[in-house]
C-alpha cells in the first residue's frame, strides 16, 4: 500500500504546528464513495491507504445525514469504523482520525492546541443547523476555550456557484430574497465560528466547482467523494 502520496492532499494550513494532521483528499487521490461503480476492492483499497496516511490505530467516519448530529469517539478500537447517522466527529484526546465525505458541501476543521480535534460535513442544512457553534459548544462544554480554537473551512462549491431557493437562503442567512441567489456557506461558517468566539478562522481558495479537475462535485455530476479527514498525534492511546 505505502499510503497517499502528500502531493495529492489539500493540507489546512497552521495545523501541523499544533500536532495535527488534516488535509482533504482531491480527485487524484481517487473518489472514496461507497457507491462507486468501481470494484469495490480499488475503493477498499484506498480506504487502507488512507488508515495508514494518518498514521492512526481507528479511522472514524459515518453515515451522513445532512444534519447536526456529532460523534464523540473515545480509545477502544482499532480498523476503521462506519457509524450511523452523523455529520461530526470528535475527539477529546489524539490518535483517532476522523473523516467526512465530501462533494460540494463544506469540510470545517476544528483543532486545539492540546490536541483535541474535530471534524464537520456542513452542507447547507447542517450550516443551517449552526452545526460549528454546536461543535463550538461542545468542546467549550469539555473545559476548552473558544479563543482557543483554529477553524478551518476547507475545498467546497463557492458562493459565486452555489445558488439556493429563496427559502434556503433564508435558513442559511436569516435574510429574505425574492428570487433564488447565490449564498456562500464558507462565509456563514465562519460569521458563526466568531460568532462562539473562536479565535482563528481560515478559508481554503479552493472552489470543487470551479477546481473540477482537483476536486469532485456533486453540482457538476460527479458520484465522486472526496474526504476531509483529521487526526492529532498527540495525546495518550491506550489500545496496546
Amino acid at each position: 500500500m505505502g499510503g497517499i502520496s502528500h502531493e495529492l492532499l489539500e493540507w489546512v494550513p497552521g495545523f501541523r504546528e499544533l500536532g495535527i494532521m488534516a488535509f482533504t483528499t482531491t480527485r487524484q487521490a481517487g473518489s472514496f464513495a461507497l457507491q462507486s461503480p468501481e470494484p469495490a476492492q480499488v475503493v477498499y483499497d484506498r480506504w487502507r491507504d488512507l488508515l495508514e496516511t494518518v498514521g492512526a490505530p481507528r479511522l472514524a467516519f459515518a453515515h451522513q445525514v445532512h444534519g447536526v448530529g456529532i460523534e464523540e469517539h473515545h480509545l477502544s478500537w482499532r480498523g476503521i469504523l462506519r457509524g450511523a447517522d452523523n455529520d461530526g466527529h470528535l475527539a477529546l484526546r489524539g490518535h483517532t482520525a476522523m473523516a467526512v465525505s465530501l462533494a460540494d458541501c463544506v469540510p470545517v476543521f476544528v483543532a486545539h492546541p492540546s490536541g483535541v480535534a474535530a471534524v464537520l460535513h456542513s452542507g447547507w442544512k447542517g450550516t443551517a443547523g449552526r452545526i460549528v457553534q454546536r461543535a463550538v459548544s461542545r468542546l467549550v462544554a469539555a473545559g476548552l476555550s473558544a479563543a482557543e480554537l483554529r477553524v478551518h473551512c476547507g475545498p467546497a462549491i463557492c458562493g459565486q456557484c452555489y445558488e439556493v431557493s429563496p427559502d434556503v437562503y433564508l435558513q442559511v442567512t436569516g435574510t429574505t430574497v425574492e428570487r433564488p441567489t447565490p449564498v456562500d456557506l464558507r462565509r456563514q461558517i465562519v460569521q458563526d465560528a466568531v460568532a462562539a468566539g473562536v479565535g482563528q478562522v481560515t478559508v481554503s481558495e479552493w472552489c470543487t466547482k470551479c477546481n473540477n479537475d482537483r476536486f469532485f462535485s456533486h453540482r457538476m455530476g460527479d458520484i465522486g467523494r472526496q474526504m476531509g479527514v483529521i487526526v492529532a498525534h498527540s495525546g495518550d492511546d491506550p489500545v496496546p
